[in-house]
């Protein structure tokens, strides 16, 4: 057992993947309830480097139960194609990195992490409840 972020007791993972991506790393972990059935977590974790150069992470984390399963997969599904038949497989704003001024990419950052922090609000609810 360990301590996840909210001081709730969690079981060992039965089965983990890691995705490195960047400053994110994405954590896939099979867990099991108490009645023995299992769960998916979906943990996203985010390196900030602070001034003084020491970093920090912050976590936020998804519980995928298996009857949402189908109905996320397809929804899943649904919306990275779209995005990809919308805007291609190329990463734009990589294609164009180096003609960004620093100033620039500085101000970019912080308006897409309050964006995105926003939305990320969401996804710290624990389906636990439920």
């Amino acid at each position: 057992m360990s301590m996840d972020t909210n001081g709730m007791m969690e079981k060992e993972e039965i089965f983990s993947k890691v995705l490195r991506a960047g400053r994110r790393t994405y954590f896939f972990d099979v867990r099991a309830t108490k009645a023995g059935d299992y769960y998916l977590t979906i943990t996203e974790s985010k390196k900030f480097t602070n001034d003084d150069g020491s970093y920090h992470y912050k976590k936020h984390k998804i519980y995928l139960y298996k009857e949402d399963f189908s109905e996320f997969r397809d929804i899943l599904n649904e919306m990275t194609d779209y995005i990809i038949d919308e805007k291609g497989d190329e990463v734009i704003s990589e294609r164009h990195q180096k003609d960004f001024k620093k100033e620039y990419e500085d101000n970019q950052d912080n308006v897409i992490e309050s964006a995105h922090n926003s939305a990320e609000k969401f996804t710290d609810i624990s389906f636990d409840d439920i």
